[in-house]
């Protein structure tokens, strides 16, 4: 115990802390895809503007992070367990391969098959994509079956500035200081119940304050867990019964009531208190495959359920009990994305469907002002910086669009590799996690 203590103070000490420029969790610095960094690169190819590409040890679906000097990204060794039945993809009537909608790793699976199942948090240089430091985590227990374009390193990792906290699908839970060193670890799937969920656990951890907030939707047992992050030990829970199902990750929003963490669901929209895990208020109805994460501007919430065409909706936070009538601002029945979160950029909405239709939606009322047709699979959700909305698609394009009313599309940059990761921005670069490797955009003068 007394070397668990003193590495918690060195990491602590030695540490930095999160900046405005820093990407340190999933959608960025407020957990809203947005950000207000300038300058960034708008065109770039495999061989332009691609300040450094750095290999990864591991496949994976998550996020890049960005804190200071650093980038840290999640992935998994050996195959795992591909669900059994149908697998459904987003493109319909149609070869999904065709259109370019394929497995994770299908380029390299026979290298991957008979490996032990391990998962890996990899520390970057942000100024040369140089390795710094990787580390390994030998799965646990029976582990869980998934949808065959993602595996169990799913979640997004986030930093404070002084600790990495990494989150798998078996429900492995560990805390790294910055340096790669383990302060502490957990596994909530053998301590609380299995991580058995359709398709496999996606969910990100969130930060708030001294607490590691963790969404644990799953058929054998629902909860929503805070630990203390410098401990892990648990500081409150809340259950949520059996057989809810989600894939969104939580998220924190301010109100003149107190902060409340809010949740997508598949039975409906919940609040909770942040502080204490008390159950504030919800809205909305069954909802199959909740996946998209919440958006805070202004006092707003804005919310797309998700699965084939769901509703999406603006919410008044700081109600009690059932606020269906009294604090949703506006309702749409129908239009959200299956997977990608929505994005806000100067009183708009922009959205990316399945397959390529781009959508811009009135914040205040809820209208759709405009929407094109474009080419390109979208289960990364949009960032929104510098006046432009950028939208990955799993071919491996970027389409560049330029904000307004009517959205212009300014590029497409195509980096040649299957790209289901959302970007993060940090320090004038973009980063784009592909199935092999993490790219560095940005111009030389960036660097």
């Amino acid at each position: 115990m007394a070397q668990i203590r003193l590495a918690i103070i060195l990491a602590l000490t030695a540490g930095g802390s999160v900046t405005a420029a820093d990407w340190p969790q999933w959608r960025g610095p407020n957990g809203t895809g947005a950000t207000t960094e300038t300058n960034l690169p708008v065109r770039w190819s495999k061989s332009e503007n691609v300040l450094w590409k750095a290999p990864l040890g591991g496949l994976g679906v998550s996020t890049p992070i960005v804190s200071g000097d650093r980038v840290f990204v999640t992935s998994q060794i050996g195959s795992g367990v591909r669900r059994e039945g149908n697998h459904p993809r987003l493109v319909q009537g149609g070869n999904a391969a065709d259109a370019g909608e394929t497995a994770l790793g299908a380029s390299r699976r026979s290298a991957t098959t008979d490996e032990r199942t391990a998962f890996l948090v990899e520390s970057f240089s942000r100024t040369d994509g140089k390795r710094l430091w990787q580390f390994r985590l030998e799965a646990q227990g029976t582990l869980p079956g998934v949808h065959d374009k993602h595996n169990l390193a799913s979640p997004s990792p986030v930093t404070d500035g002084q600790m990495v906290y990494a989150w798998f699908g078996t429900g492995q839970l560990v805390a790294l200081d910055v340096n790669g060193t383990m302060i502490w670890q957990r596994h909530l799937g053998q301590e609380f119940s299995p991580f058995d969920v359709i398709w496999g656990h996606s969910s990100s951890p969130t930060l708030f304050g001294d607490l590691l907030i963790l969404l644990c939707d799953h058929e054998p047992a629902s909860y929503l867990l805070a630990v203390d992050k410098r401990t892990g030990k648990e500081r409150w829970r809340a259950d949520r019964g059996k057989g809810r199902m989600s894939y969104s990750t939580p998220l924190v929003v301010n109100t003149p009531g107190g902060p409340e963490v809010i949740i997508n669901s598949s039975e409906r929209v919940d609040a909770y208190d942040a502080r204490t895990g008390t159950l504030l208020w919800f809205t909305g109805g069954t909802n199959r495959f909740p996946i998209p994460m919440p958006v805070f501007h202004d006092g707003l919430i804005y919310m797309s359920r998700g699965y084939r065409s769901g509703p999406y909706m603006a919410i008044r936070p700081g109600g009690r009990g059932d606020v269906s009538k009294s604090h949703v601002v506006w309702e749409s029945a129908t239009g959200a994305p299956y997977i990608s979160s929505l994005v806000y950029d100067n009183g708009l909405i922009y959205m990316a469907t399945d397959v390529g239709a781009i959508t811009v939606v009135d914040a205040k009322t809820g209208q759709r002002v405009s929407q094109q047709r474009v080419d390109g699979i979208f289960s990364a959700s949009p960032v929104a910086a510098d006046g432009k909305i950028y939208f990955v698609s799993e071919t491996g394009e970027t389409i560049v669009m330029q904000s307004g009313r009517t959205p212009a599309v300014l590029s497409r940059n195509d980096l040649g590799e299957r790209a289901v990761a959302s970007p993060a921005i940090s320090n004038g670069l973009i980063f784009i996690r592909t199935d092999d490797h993490v790219f560095c955009i940005g111009t030389p003068a960036r660097t």
